[in-house]
């Protein structure tokens, strides 16, 4: 009997193996789908956070800023401290980012101290750029005002240290002073007075504007540490004053002499008698060194008070702090009268008798026409 090639059965065809199935690989669990898409999100986030970051420390597109603003940097600030400041004037964007662009350029311990012109909206590089570096030593001039000028003198030398503007328009009035708050009437639309004379630094071609504010500045450091006890018990205001302290500046040449000169002022006031100070006419004049004539003293005008009784209309000089005391204090003397000494460096004789004074102008006059007419006050 005949059997299949393979022993099978006979008639029974051969089958061919299936092949292997393939295994499938398990699903991963929702738990590890959930932490890669959040590993995944968080590389993005830190990746945009980096971009933006960079963005912000380096801005590639932020120019050199607009305008002009001055910043004043304190000895010993850090960086932090620094860029809140310019954060806070506009000039950079962020106090935080200056201080890492500066660690990161090596500029926190490179700042200097001083005053700064920069920009609004600058950049980190910019403002460091000129942070890091000393500023020019500002050239500066110094501009002596003596006491007892007037408004025109002052004007002059302004104009001689080579100040830009006009001086004389720039005291009239000033932004921040009132002077109003002193007693000056609203007639009055000058600053003549509360200009104070000292000495100032400025920079060549600066601003006549500058310079007065800085006069009224230390005007009102020096008359507002005054007592004004005694001005107030003579119903005299504080611009009262003052215009008595410009008649003591141009009346006494000696220290000594200027509470004795405030002293016949306000006897003179309380007696209802005329001042009969010369150096009031001569400020309407625009002269104080002529002699007066008597066509001038003559004058109906509230500057000659020779006629007028009372204070001028205004203060006739800008006195220095010593008149401005001897005014709000003056001495406790009954004195009414008083005229130059011939030959005494300009010191005063002070009299409360009518002939004496009288006595005194006649060796007075005496003494000027020996001279050939000029003022005998020069020293022997």
């Amino acid at each position: 009997m005949a059997t299949g090639e393979q022993g099978g059965p006979p008639g029974a065809a051969l089958e061919t193996p299936a092949p292997p199935r393939p295994q499938r690989r398990p699903r991963p669990s929702r738990t590890k789908i959930r932490v890669r898409r959040a590993i995944a999100l968080l590389a993005l986030v830190v990746v945009l956070f980096a971009g933006w970051f960079a963005f912000e420390l380096f801005q590639p597109f932020t120019g050199s800023g607009t305008g002009s603003v001055s910043v004043s940097i304190p000895k010993g600030a850090s960086a932090r401290q620094i860029g809140d400041m310019l954060a806070a004037d506009g000039v950079v964007s962020s106090g935080f980012f200056f201080d890492v662009r500066a660690m990161l350029d090596g500029d926190r311990g490179k700042f200097v101290a001083g005053t700064f012109t920069l920009r609004r909206g600058m950049s980190y590089a910019s403002a460091l750029a000129v942070l890091t570096t000393p500023p020019p030593v500002a050239t500066t001039i110094r501009v002596t005002i003596p006491e007892g000028f007037t408004r025109k003198q002052i004007a002059a030398l302004a104009s001689a240290k080579g100040l830009s503007g006009s001086y004389l328009v720039a005291s009239r009035r000033a932004v921040g002073f009132d002077p109003r708050s002193y007693g000056v009437p609203s007639s009055v639309h000058e600053l003549e007075g509360f200009l104070f004379p000292a000495t100032y630094d400025v920079t060549p071609h600066e601003s006549v504007s500058r310079l007065v504010g800085q006069q009224l500045l230390a005007f009102e450091q020096n008359f507002n540490q005054l007592s004004f006890t005694r001005a107030r018990a003579a119903g005299l205001t504080k611009y009262d004053v003052l215009i008595i302290a410009s008649m003591v500046e141009r009346e006494a040449a000696l220290p000594r002499d200027r509470a004795l000169v405030a002293a016949v002022i306000y006897n003179r006031l309380r007696a209802g008698m005329t001042l009969g100070i010369d150096a009031t006419l001569r400020y309407y004049l625009g002269d104080f060194t002529h002699a007066l004539t008597q066509s001038e003293l003559a004058l109906d005008t509230p500057y000659n008070t020779r006629i007028h009784r009372g204070l001028p209309p205004t203060p006739i000089s800008n006195p220095g702090l010593a008149s401005m005391i001897a005014a709000a204090d003056p001495a406790s003397v009954p004195y009414l009268y008083y005229l130059t000494k011939p030959g005494a460096c300009g010191a005063l004789e002070f009299t409360t008798s009518y002939a004496q004074f009288l006595a005194d102008a006649a060796a007075y006059n005496a003494a000027r026409a020996k001279a050939g007419g000029r003022s005998p006050t020069t020293c022997p």
